[in-house]
């Protein structure tokens, strides 16, 4: 999960990370301006604890403190932030393993990770103690990365990855080739892996390729997107699954070999915070709180099916906490299971009919954002979702088209006639 949290009400009415936007309509469990306050988060992970009390792991994608200025926050505040969310997990699941990662909001100041020793990754792996192993304790102190066998199973492998180091905004590895020797090390682990016939989950925040809610977006520095491409296709084979956040919307990304068969997909999870972002370019760019349970094959570790559930922030405020099921995959997409295959089938899909192309645009923002998605709109998600690689994302672009914005009242038009054509 993507957690994100802080929330205060001053006397102009707006909280710490609304930027100065008003939030007058705030409630008990925050605003979509503002990150999640405590009674989200605890209400969060009660419903996680409803939904699935004994899950076999929880995944924690990390960003974990406010999206305020540098100089409102101090390395202790994130520390502090950190570990207090850490005692909620483990008091709420206090025999479940966790595999965390940490966020480009879990360091201070803010995305500049260090590809070295510091204090914030020593503080954090003591933090993390009792989910870390000795030996994942000491890669973390050294670049914020891990890898343990799944739940101490034979043949079973996560790979928790530091991918801020990657993060263009990172001013500390702008000219380094291999920031913390991470690529090196991933591609050693995952070498012995297949030695050991071992498969793999991997996990991270920061992903590559591109944000669809903003045309031409990437995250990585363009030399670390191609090396991180070229070490998911060249261990293909033994990676079933990428999970990363981030992003705070509902989406994935498709990896394929150089044939262009779909060898891995990666999954982005939906935030727990309802923060709309004040990223330059893109519009009401907020979601719905959101969490997500993966059923996997414990023998293969396919993941069979994602079911997410959601709060409906607006109605939790005005009458009730309410979490419910937003939609199962192999139901909402009509596949049999979340395989690379599948997830083809799935954007495929989402490309050619308007209707899916509809309902997967509402599940991006946590059913938060259910204007239609219009032709710039399909471009950017399609193209976001089908190329990581930089050169093909833009050659997506222009094969897709997308220069066609339709007037308000035709896309209002439009919308509601999509609405009732995709009722089924």
């Amino acid at each position: 999960m993507d957690l994100v949290l802080r929330y205060i009400i001053n006397s102009a009415s707006k909280c710490a990370s609304s930027g100065g936007r008003p939030t007058p309509n705030a409630g008990r469990f925050g605003d979509y301006s503002c990150d999640s306050p405590w009674t989200l988060i605890n209400s969060t992970l009660s419903a996680m604890r409803g939904i699935l009390p004994d899950p076999d792991f929880i995944i924690w994608t990390g960003d974990d403190t406010p999206h305020v200025p540098d100089e409102q926050l101090g390395v202790e505040p994130v520390l502090r932030i950190i570990g207090n969310l850490t005692h909620i997990i483990k008091t709420t699941f206090p025999n479940t393993k966790v595999y965390s990662a940490m966020g480009n909001h879990d360091y201070h100041p803010k995305n500049q990770m260090p590809p070295e020793k510091n204090n914030i990754y020593e503080q954090t792996a003591n933090l993390w103690h009792d989910w870390l192993h000795a030996a994942s304790k000491e890669t973390f102190k050294i670049g914020g990365y891990y890898t343990e066998k799944l739940l101490n199973q034979t043949g079973f492998r996560v790979v928790v990855l530091n991918t801020n180091l990657y993060y263009d905004q990172n001013k500390l590895t702008e000219n380094i080739k291999d920031p913390a020797d991470q690529f090196s090390w991933a591609d050693k682990v995952l070498q012995d892996a297949a030695k050991n016939n071992e498969k793999v989950y991997i996990i991270g925040h920061v992903p590559p390729g591109f944000f669809e809610k903003k045309r031409d977006k990437a995250w990585f520095r363009k030399e670390f997107n191609k090396r991180y491409i070229d070490l998911i296709q060249k261990h293909s084979a033994i990676i079933h699954g990428q999970f990363f956040g981030h992003h705070h919307t509902d989406s994935f990304r498709m990896f394929y070999s150089s044939k262009g068969s779909p060898i891995s997909a990666m999954f982005l999870a939906p935030g727990v915070t309802p923060w709309i972002t004040t990223l330059p370019g893109v519009i009401d760019g907020g979601n719905n709180p959101g969490i997500r349970m993966f059923a996997y094959d414990t023998k293969t570790l396919l993941i069979k099916d994602i079911i997410t559930y959601y709060m409906n922030l607006t109605y939790s405020n005005v009458v009730h906490e309410r979490w419910e099921k937003e939609y199962r995959l192999t139901e909402a997409f009509r596949v049999p299971d979340a395989s690379p295959a599948s997830m083809h089938r799935v954007m495929e899909r989402i490309s050619s009919d308007k209707c899916y192309l509809q309902k997967y645009y509402e599940f991006n923002s946590v059913n938060y954002d259910l204007t239609e998605c219009h032709a710039d709109c399909r471009v950017d998600h399609v193209c976001a979702m089908r190329e990581v690689d930089f050169e093909a994302y833009e050659k997506c672009v222009v094969k897709e088209g997308g220069s066609f914005t339709a007037p308000v009242l035709f896309t209002l038009l439009l919308s509601l006639m999509l609405s009732l054509l995709c009722l089924n």
